[in-house]
């Protein structure tokens, strides 16, 4: 008979401490996804469904393209994108920091012809016009990604923090991506302004979620406008896809007109390029300037992000003034170089004579004064 030590055999201790680490693996995981069920937003019920479902954009359940427009991947028969995105060569990523800049207070002017774009990162950029200001697709968070500890993290930090934003008109949402639309700084927004949120179809099912009173919530479909501050605000048509899970395009996307009593500004959103440019700048053009997305585009998916050649083209198709570059140098989400979409931007502005200002993240463009083109960028990539 075997005589007890008052010891517990070694194997049941280690079982206990790998229940334990099993545990803590558990409670660990359920931390990091605490709040990924939020983030995924809200779906269409109710009135708001009614409404989708009266679009011209919605069939078969889900919000389409313009006619003949797909958003699928491209096939590339040799070329593997994991392995590329894993062994790939490209600096996706600049050598030295970013440098950021300070807006301050904006330049004394005539109100009446006063049109500033102040570019912040990504998409997130502030329209001073007329005396009114208005936020496009802020997102300030670390990563544009349902949580917090994975996905694309911020290259560089937001120049300014969101309570030292100025009183806004509207802010307005292009679609619902995380690198657009950003619970955590649609939250705090909601607490520190008063502003409306302007969105596409749908979009406003996300922020009812997050706590975003209806009353504040302004869905719009293409061709439909909201006056904000004695701006007009106008959905006009673009070629992407929406999706924050398994789900797409259960919300529709849009470019966006700002349209004051003098000025007029056009931002693309995300989109492919395509024969709706020239139909928008018929419409609503000329514009004094355009926020034009530049960045993540791909071979694979060339209709729903727009190489920097195509956004010259959709710039002169919309009958714009002052081209200014957005959608690139936050977020690594694409597999060219990190300098590269400006790069190549730079060089057609050149060669069609297309007027250009590329600002540091936080510098004031003065539509009517630009900043001359200095290549700032080229120094740190």
């Amino acid at each position: 008979m075997r005589e007890s030590t008052g010891r517990e055999p070694d194997r049941t201790r280690g079982g206990r401490v790998w229940k334990l680490a099993g545990l803590a693996a558990v409670a660990g995981l359920a931390w990091v996804a605490r709040d990924v069920p939020a983030q995924l937003g809200g779906r269409l019920t109710g009135t708001r469904a009614e409404r989708a479902a009266r679009s011209p954009r919605f069939r078969d359940g889900t919000f389409h393209n313009p006619a003949g427009a797909t958003a699928t991947m491209v096939a590339d028969p040799g070329r593997n994108l994991v392995r590329e995105l894993i062994f790939g060569k490209q600096k996706r990523r600049p050598g030295s920091q970013v440098p950021l800049l300070r807006p301050g207070a904006a330049p004394a002017a005539d109100p009446v012809r006063e049109l500033n774009v102040i570019w912040y990162g990504h998409a997130s950029t502030l329209v001073e016009i007329e005396g009114h200001r208005v936020l496009l697709d802020p997102v300030w968070s670390d990563r544009c990604s349902p949580s917090g500890l994975v996905g694309p993290r911020r290259i560089h930090e937001p120049p300014v923090r969101l309570p030292e934003l100025p009183p806004l008109d509207a802010v307005l949402i292009s679609h619902d991506h995380y690198d657009h639309l950003d619970m955590e700084t649609v939250r705090r927004l909601a607490d520190l302004q008063s502003a409306p949120f302007v969105v596409p179809l749908g979009v406003g099912a996300h922020l009812a979620r997050w706590g975003v009173p209806e009353h504040r919530i302004v869905e719009l479909d293409w061709s439909e406008s909201h006056r904000a501050g004695g701006l007009t605000l106008t959905a006009t048509a673009a070629q992407h896809f929406s999706g924050r899970g398994l789900r797409r395009d259960g919300t529709l996307w849009s470019s966006w007109t700002i349209t004051g009593t003098h000025r007029r500004v056009f931002y693309t959103g995300d989109s492919g390029y395509f024969d709706g440019y020239a139909a928008i700048g018929a419409e609503h053009g000329p514009f004094d300037v355009t926020l034009m997305q530049i960045g993540a585009y791909d071979r694979a998916w060339p209709h729903i992000h727009m190489f920097p050649e195509e956004a010259v083209a959709a710039h002169l198709d919309v009958r714009g003034g002052l081209l200014v570059p957005v959608h690139w140098g936050t977020f690594n989400l694409a597999l060219h170089d990190w300098s590269e979409p400006v790069d190549r931007l730079w060089a057609e502005a050149k060669a069609r004579d297309v007027r250009l200002a590329v600002p540091r993240p936080g510098e004031r463009v003065v539509v009517d004064e630009p900043p001359s083109v200095d290549g700032w960028w080229q120094s740190i990539a």
